[in-house]
């Protein structure tokens, strides 16, 4: 078993959580995914990503309604 086995890089994180993986990369700069960078990559381990997805809801996510000119009505 490797060491890198307990960890996952920013796109599987974003398919597991369902968002986009720029969005898991702002978490990890945010510190709300604890993540550890190596050269140029995040690198989150698994039992972490599994806690934060236990809790997380994006709060962008439904939130978009779109315009209704008044005139059209």
């Amino acid at each position: 078993m490797s060491l890198l086995d307990d960890y996952v890089n920013v796109a599987e994180a974003a398919i597991i959580l369902g968002i986009h993986w720029e969005t898991v990369k702002r978490l990890c700069r945010e510190g709300r995914i604890p993540a550890e960078k190596v050269h140029n990559t995040w690198l989150i381990r698994k039992d972490k990503l599994e806690c934060f997805a236990a809790t997380y809801t994006d709060p962008r996510r439904g939130k978009r309604k779109r315009k209704v000119n008044q005139e059209l009505k």
